[in-house]
């Protein structure tokens, strides 16, 4: 497969998502994100996706002409309305909004209405750790978990991701679905035409399958942990669509249609000041202490290592894309895909 740098493949990207409707502005911060992703080995989240995306905004069921704005102002919180356009800007601009309520107030927290798919929450946190602080994120998806002990899907896979930053060195990112894999996952292997292990999902009848088709259309996904995965699941549709007045997963038609209702996802991100608690010194000094202690057994790694570690050989190398991707992005910019 072709490798593409980091600037050229950011450029084809947002240039596909413009030719396909897209604003200036929201094609570059999804850009941004998707390629960061690859850019940190986590191809679920990645460029797979612009050809979907492109899609949604081509049919309406992603407004390329949305404008986030901030609907309303309590001092710490806000709401922002993403305007049911792409996810990434109303993201960026809820952790902007995060951040600076945090140096005002200690703790920021802006939630999103009429939200889209904004890809992997831990990427989006980095600009807070790079400030200094403790960050949080919660979304919401059509619906992949049932309630526990039912059949049919209520909750999304519903990610919670967190960062952690170091004195000197990159900080700890912490991202997860609630489910056994992302959907993501499952959108790969049935792209490749392959079969998903036992155990990831179940049809619409709650029957365990291997079918990539019977999960991603009317199937269900399994939640970690069997009841305490749910119950987080359950925990992060309240924060999320609770909160903010999104509609809940269940209320929400596939993300893989293309032509379909608009997603109107709900969003969270929280961001914490460590001088505001113990202190910088205090909270630099024990996390080292933490790190440090998990360090000592042979063999741990610390999470968003891998990442850095990705990132910095995407740099040097470009990332990898198929062929097939290559040119299907190339269509969309000749606006004939």
């Amino acid at each position: 497969m072709p490798f593409v740098s980091i600037p050229d493949l950011t450029t084809l990207v947002a240039s596909a998502l413009r030719a396909s409707g897209a604003s200036d502005s929201q094609a570059h911060a999804a850009a941004k994100y998707l390629v960061a992703a690859d850019a940190q080995g986590l191809a679920t989240h990645g460029v797979a996706r612009v050809p979907l995306y492109c899609g949604h905004v081509k049919s309406g069921r992603a407004r390329g002409d949305a404008v986030p704005r901030v609907v309303r102002d309590s001092g710490a919180a806000c709401l922002i309305d993403g305007g049911t356009g792409l996810g990434f800007e109303p993201a960026e601009l809820a952790v902007k909004e995060a951040g600076e309520r945090a140096k005002r107030n200690g703790i920021g927290f802006a939630g999103i209405t009429n939200g889209h798919h904004c890809g992997a929450l831990g990427i989006l946190l980095e600009p807070l750790a790079a400030r200094g602080m403790v960050a949080l994120a919660f979304s919401t998806a059509p619906a992949a978990i049932p309630p526990w002990g039912g059949k049919r899907p209520l909750f999304g896979t519903n990610p919670v991701a967190a960062v952690f930053p170091r004195r000197d060195a990159a900080p700890l990112v912490i991202d997860l679905s609630l489910t056994q894999v992302t959907r993501g996952a499952v959108m790969l292997l049935q792209k490749q035409g392959k079969s998903v292990p036992e155990g990831w999902g179940m049809d619409k009848d709650g029957t365990p399958t291997t079918d990539p088709d019977k999960i991603l259309y009317g199937g269900s996904l399994y939640a970690i942990g069997g009841l305490k995965g749910t119950m987080l699941a359950l925990a992060v549709e309240l924060i999320c669509c609770a909160l903010t007045g999104a509609l809940l997963s269940h209320e929400l038609e596939s993300f893989y249609l293309e032509e379909a209702s608009p997603l109107r996802l709900g969003q969270a991100f929280m961001a914490i000041d460590p001088a505001a608690l113990a202190g910088t010194n205090v909270y630099n000094a024990r996390v080292e202490a933490v790190i440090d202690a998990m360090m000592e057994e042979e063999g741990v790694r610390l999470p968003g290592e891998r990442r850095t570690q990705c990132t910095a050989r995407a740099r040097e190398q470009g990332i990898e894309v198929s062929a097939e991707l290559l040119e299907q992005l190339k269509r969309l910019v000749g606006g004939t895909a």
